[in-house]
């Protein structure tokens, strides 16, 4: 067997505007996620969250279900919109939901792990000028404050945000995410920033609000591995890690753009001052990473920063989805260059991949192709911790089948089915093999 470190966390995830629903209930507010899939033509099959999962209203049954599973950690994000419908105006009905999820959780032995924030913006802050102003930013370290000091020391764990390069450049660049703005290079890179900025403030609102908590960030970085592991190509993987990351990781935890992104970025490089940067490179606790995929890459002494990227062949194999390349080394690269670039200690924040899942006789979902992903990425994970590189925990992405942003509810990544027609839950075969590795602590 592959053995997982002893008290390896073992979790699985979900975001707030994926798995929730109850969006127009009990005073909840709009989100520019939701105004997003209220415009025709932006989210396949018109696909709209409003009930989708329903955790909202079922989070004691899913709570229950984690807990047969074995799992030991949730990890699930807050809707800002659902607290504060308006500016300055709580929702006690949208809180309360909070404080009776987290209390559940710890009466069944599962550990709250808080996303501060996971895409789903209030459309009165989009209608401000969302991540297009550092207002935005220092708004979210006070609604993470606020959070943190509701729940009353309660949540040990937190991730500042999900993903920057996704709620800001994604967002804005015309990538079909809210808010679907098309805007300039350099506008483009000064929301990355805020999106930076915003990981540095509620980073510095966490420490000061919960103080007894270990706070990181839950980054999608862009994960270099070697196409075969020479000591030459590993370590032109690495210095491919560092710039790939030139406007996310590194900035955060070098506290400084790198000379060759603003030198490339030119005219368009984002404003900021030195203020700035030192509140993004608020000292945390972890490092957290989302990996799905990664590019491969050689040394190659007559490029200029002494690798070559390749993109992965024509009948590389893939998931469900058009950019889910398998890359099981992936998972190991991605811990062992976090660590080796800035000596942070990791969690896998997300990891897993949608199948073509479907009802088989008895009511079963056999997803062996689920169960092969995820057992090739865990023996790379238990590869890194066998050569102490230092990784806390997984979580799988995701607890649910759920809705999958502009893609709708077409993708299926959970471990576990959701029938959206009757909001009934199935464990799939691959919710199986996860609580045996759970219960064995291994990769089986």
């Amino acid at each position: 067997m592959y053995v997982m470190p002893e008290n390896f966390v073992w979790g699985a995830a979900t975001a707030a505007f994926q798995a929730e629903g109850g969006l127009d209930c009990d005073g909840a507010g709009e989100s520019n996620w939701l105004r997003f899939c209220r415009q025709p033509g932006r989210i396949k099959n018109g696909d709209i969250p409003t009930t989708g999962c329903d955790q909202y209203h079922l989070f004691r049954e899913d709570v229950a279900l984690m807990k047969r599973l074995g799992i030991g950690a949730y990890r699930f994000s807050l809707s800002w919109a659902r607290v504060f419908p308006r500016e300055n105006v709580l929702n006690e009905k949208g809180l309360a939901y909070y404080q009776s999820l987290v209390d559940a959780l710890l009466e069944a032995g599962i550990e709250p792990y808080v996303t501060i924030f996971h895409w789903d913006l209030p459309q009165y802050i989009e209608d401000q000028g969302g991540w297009r102003t550092k207002d935005t930013s220092r708004k979210l370290g006070d609604f993470a404050s606020f959070m943190a000091k509701s729940f009353g020391g309660k949540v040990r764990h937190y991730f500042t945000v999900n993903e920057i390069t996704m709620f800001t450049a994604a967002g804005h660049n015309g990538s079909g995410m809210a808010p679907g703005l098309k805007l300039p290079r350099q506008d483009i890179y000064q929301t990355i920033h805020h999106g930076n900025l915003a990981h540095g403030y509620v980073a510095q609102a966490l420490h000061a609000a919960a103080p007894h908590a270990e706070i990181g960030i839950a980054n999608n970085p862009g994960i270099v591995v070697p196409l075969f592991e020479t000591a030459e190509n590993i370590d032109a993987a690495r210095r491919a890690a560092r710039f790939a990351n030139a406007w996310r990781h590194t900035a955060i935890e070098e506290g400084s753009y790198p000379d060759e992104f603003l030198e490339k970025a030119g005219s368009d490089a984002p404003r900021f001052t030195d203020e700035e940067m030192k509140v993004i490179s608020t000292p945390t606790d972890f490092t957290g990473f989302n990996v799905y995929t990664g590019n491969y890459c050689t040394a190659d002494s007559e490029s200029p920063q002494g690798f070559k990227l390749f993109p992965g062949a024509a009948d590389h194999p893939y998931m469900d989805l058009s950019w889910l390349r398998v890359v099981p080394t992936s998972i190991y690269y991605g811990a062992k260059f976090i660590h080796e670039l800035w000596g942070k200690t990791t969690y896998v924040t997300e990891n897993g991949c949608s199948s073509a899942d479907t009802l088989g006789d008895g009511g079963e979902i056999y997803d062996s192709g689920r169960i092969e992903y995820l057992r090739n990425y865990l023996r790379n994970l238990q590869r890194a911790t066998a050569e102490n590189i230092p990784v806390k925990g997984y979580f799988v992405w995701s607890l649910l089948d759920n809705f999958e942003w502009a893609q709708g509810f077409a993708p299926r990544f959970g471990i576990v089915y959701t029938d959206y027609a009757t909001r009934k839950r199935i464990p799939k075969w691959s919710a199986r093999y996860y609580s045996e590795c759970i219960r064995s602590n291994a990769v089986l």
